[in-house]
C-alpha cells in the first residue's frame, strides 16, 4: 500500500501543479583454405561448437538493454555501448538476444558495426562496416566499403529476407571480435547458428591520428531488443553492475496527440512506453502496463488536456523509494481526421499510405496536412512517393533532402536545411504543402513548404525528376515513424459558417499551369448552394469570378465562361454533397480560366461541375481560394 499511497501523493501533486501553471550465441561448416593461423583459429572455433557453449575467461558483468521490449525499434534508432578493441586483442561479448514471435524478416534481428576510434557524428567518423546476424548472400547481411562478403560463412542462409527461420537467431549470443593474427576474425553464435567472418589482411587504418591500433565495435538492433549480459573488454564510460538501481527521470514515447471523445485512457494510451534511465547510467524502455496514467484535467471534455505517467519501480521491478514522472500533452476530440499511420507515431516505414493520385501532364497538385514525428531521426516524417498506375516507381523522396529510385538521380534537391536538429523538432505539428508537378516532357517536381511548430518555414524541394510517362504519373504519401492528419479546415465543423464567413488560404497558379487540389465537402443541406465556392482573383483580392458547385457563379469575367450545365437530379446531388471527396482543378490559360470539379459523393457516384472560359484575366496576377456557404471542407 505504500507505493499505491506515493502515486496518489505523485497524482495529487502533479494535479496541483498543472492549475498553478495554467488551469539503452556450431556446426561442421568450416573448410578454410587459407592461411595457418586463420586455418587453426577456425578449427578452434569448430571444435568449441562442437563442445557446446564456449567457457569465456575474464568477462565482467554488463547488464543494460537497448531496443524497445516491445520490438518496436527501427533501424539505427538505439545502440549499445562502445567496445573499444586494440590491435592484438579478442573481445568477447554475450548477451540474451529477444526477436519478436511475429518477425516476417530476416534482418529484424541486430547488426554490429566496425568503426574507427571516434564516436558517431564526430567529423572524422569512419565505418569499416556492419555484419548482421542472418545471412543472406543476395542480401543486405553485410555492408560497407571494407567488409568482403565472399569471407562469410554461416550455419544458417536465407535466400530472401521473408524466409522463415528468423527465430532461430534469438537466445544467449555469445560475440568474438579477434584481433590478434593481424587481420580480422568475428563469430556470433548462439549454439544454434553461428556466422563467421574471416579476413586475412590488416585493417586500413581509418583513424585521423594515422594508427589503426583501437577499433570500436558497437551493436544496432532492428525489431528486437538486446538484454547485455557480459563482456571482458570495459566498454567506454564503464560497465553496468546488476545490483539494484533506483529510477532517475523518465521520457514518453508514442503518446497520441489526439484521442478521440469516449475512449478510456487504457485504451487511448495502451501503446504508450518509455525509456527510464536509472542509477550508474543504465536504461530500460517500459511499457504502458508498467505505468500509472492519469488526465489532467479529466477524458470527458473536449480541449487539451496534460498527461501525466508515474512509473514506480526499480530496474529489477521492485517499489523504487521515489517514483518518476513524466508528462505529455494531448487533445480530446469529437472527430479524428483522416490519418495515414498511427497516432502514436508507431507505424514503421512504408507501413501506411494514402490514396494514389493521378497527376495529369502539366498539371500540380497540392496537398495540405500536418505532420506529426517521432523525433527519432529526420527519416521519421512523410515521404512522397512517385508511382505508375501498377505502383512502379519511378522515386520516392522525403522531407529531409534525400530520396532514391531511377528518376531520382537526374533530380536537383534544393539542399536541405541548415540546423537539421531545430528542422526535426518543429516538423512535430508542422503545417505542409506539398506540390506535385507533372511537367507533360518526362519530368516531374516535388515542392515542399514546411511551417514548422516554431513558426518558421522550412523549404524542401526536388526538381526535375525523370523517366516519367506523363500519361502515366500518380503520387501518394507514406511515413516512417511518423504519421500526417489531414486536419486543414474551412468552415466551423457544425456547418454554422454563413456565406463568405471562412476562406482558405490563397493559391498561386501562373499562367500556363493547372493546379488542382482534394478536399472533404460536408453541407447543412439546406440548399444547393450550401457547398463550396471557387473565388478566382488578383492578389490583391480583385475577384475575376466566383464559382459555386451547384452551376451558379458571378463577378466581371463570369459572363463569358461555359458553365458545365448542373446535374440531372440536384436533390440526389445535394444529399450527396455531405461527406463528399470534391477534386478542384483551376487553370490558368494566360488571358482566361478554367475550373473543373469533380465530386465523388456519398452514394458513390461521380458528380462534375466545370467552368471553361473564365475571362479576362491577367495571367501574370492570378490564384484562387475556397470558401463556404453553411458547409465546410476538410482538405487532403
Amino acid at each position: 500500500m505504500r507505493h499505491l499511497n506515493k502515486i496518489a501523493s505523485v497524482f495529487c501533486a502533479a494535479a496541483l501543479g498543472m492549475m498553478a501553471l495554467t488551469s539503452c550465441e556450431g556446426g561442421d561448416l568450416y573448410n578454410v583454405f587459407g592461411p595457418d593461423w586463420l586455418s587453426s583459429k577456425v578449427d578452434s572455433i569448430r571444435n568449441a561448437n562442437q563442445g557446446g557453449e564456449e567457457e569465456l575467461v575474464g568477462m565482467m558483468e554488463d547488464v543494460y538493454t537497448i531496443g524497445a521490449t516491445d520490438y518496436s525499434t527501427g533501424w539505427w534508432a538505439q545502440f549499445s555501448k562502445y567496445y573499444q578493441i586494440p590491435q592484438g586483442q579478442v573481445w568477447n561479448a554475450q548477451f540474451n538476444l529477444n526477436i519478436n514471435p511475429n518477425a516476417s524478416n530476416t534482418y529484424k534481428n541486430f547488426a554490429m558495426i566496425i568503426s574507427n576510434d571516434e564516436d558517431r557524428g564526430a567529423a572524422n567518423y569512419a565505418e569499416y562496416g556492419a555484419i548482421r546476424f542472418d545471412n543472406q548472400p543476395s542480401g543486405n547481411s553485410e555492408w560497407g566499403d571494407y567488409i568482403d562478403r565472399s569471407q562469410v560463412e554461416s550455419t544458417l542462409t536465407f535466400e530472401t529476407d521473408t524466409d522463415n527461420g528468423v527465430d532461430k537467431l534469438g537466445g544467449k549470443v555469445t560475440v568474438t571480435v579477434d584481433r590478434t593474427d593481424g587481420g580480422l576474425i568475428v563469430k556470433i553464435t548462439n549454439g544454434t547458428v553461428t556466422k563467421i567472418y574471416k579476413q586475412t589482411t590488416p585493417l586500413v587504418n581509418l583513424n585521423a591520428d594515422g594508427s589503426n591500433e583501437n577499433i570500436r565495435v558497437f551493436l544496432v538492433p532492428e525489431g528486437s531488443y538486446i538484454n547485455w549480459l557480459s563482456t571482458n573488454i570495459e566498454p567506454i564510460g564503464g560497465c553496468t553492475s546488476a545490483e539494484d538501481k533506483q529510477p532517475l527521470s523518465m521520457e514518453l514515447k508514442g503518446a497520441p496527440r489526439k484521442v478521440l471523445q469516449g475512449t478510456t485512457i487504457e485504451e487511448a494510451f495502451a501503446n504508450i512506453s518509455a525509456t527510464v534511465q536509472f542509477e550508474t547510467g543504465v536504461s530500460k524502455d517500459v511499457t504502458a502496463a508498467d505505468l500509472t496514467l492519469q488526465a489532467i484535467p479529466d477524458m470527458n471534455s473536449l480541449g487539451s488536456k496534460t498527461l501525466v505517467v508515474v512509473f514506480n519501480k526499480t530496474y529489477k521491478g521492485e517499489g523504487a523509494d521515489k517514483p518518476v514522472i513524466a508528462y505529455a500533452q494531448f487533445e480530446v476530440v469529437d472527430k479524428m481526421y483522416t490519418s495515414i499511420g498511427a497516432t502514436d507515431n508507431t507505424t514503421a516505414f512504408w507501413g501506411a499510405h494514402s490514396d494514389n493520385i493521378k497527376v495529369k501532364p502539366g498539371e500540380t497538385f497540392v496537398s495540405t496536412f500536418t505532420n506529426y514525428t517521432s523525433g527519432g531521426a529526420n527519416w521519421n516524417n512523410f515521404c512522397v512517393v512517385l508511382t505508375k498506375a501498377d505502383a512502379s516507381e519511378y522515386a520516392v523522396v522525403r522531407a529531409d533532402n534525400y530520396g532514391w529510385g531511377d528518376g531520382y538521380a537526374a533530380c536537383t534537391p534544393s539542399g536541405g536545411q541548415t540546423d537539421w536538429a531545430a528542422w526535426l523538432k518543429a516538423m512535430d505539428g508542422a503545417k505542409v504543402t506539398v506540390l506535385v508537378t507533372n511537367n507533360g516532357n518526362g519530368t516531374a517536381d516535388v515542392k515542399t513548404v514546411m511551417v514548422g511548430n516554431d513558426g518558421v518555414t522550412y523549404h524542401q524541394d526536388y526538381i526535375g525528376i525523370n523517366t516519367i510517362d506523363p500519361n502515366d504519373f500518380y503520387f501518394h504519401f507514406t511515413v516512417d515513424n511518423s504519421h500526417i492528419e489531414f486536419d486543414n479546415v474551412v468552415g466551423e465543423e457544425d456547418n454554422s459558417s454563413p456565406f463568405w464567413g471562412a476562406h482558405s488560404e490563397m493559391i498561386s497558379v501562373p499562367a500556363g499551369a493547372t493546379y488542382t487540389t482534394r478536399f472533404k465537402n460536408f453541407t447543412s443541406g439546406g440548399a444547393n448552394w450550401n457547398n463550396f465556392c471557387v473565388v478566382l482573383t488578383k492578389l490583391d483580392n480583385y475577384e475575376y469570378a466566383v464559382v459555386r458547385a451547384d452551376n451558379y457563379g458571378w463577378g466581371d469575367s463570369y459572363a463569358a465562361c461555359t458553365p458545365s450545365g448542373g446535374q440531372a437530379d440536384w436533390a440526389a446531388w445535394l444529399k450527396a454533397m455531405d461527406d463528399a471527396m470534391v477534386t478542384v482543378s483551376v487553370t490558368n490559360n494566360g488571358s482566361s480560366a478554367d475550373v473543373k470539379c469533380v465530386m465523388k459523393g456519398n452514394d458513390g457516384k461521380t458528380y462534375t461541375q466545370d467552368y471553361i472560359g473564365i475571362s479576362p484575366i491577367d495571367g501574370s496576377d492570378f490564384y484562387f481560394r475556397f470558401t463556404v456557404d453553411a458547409c465546410h471542407l476538410v482538405f487532403e
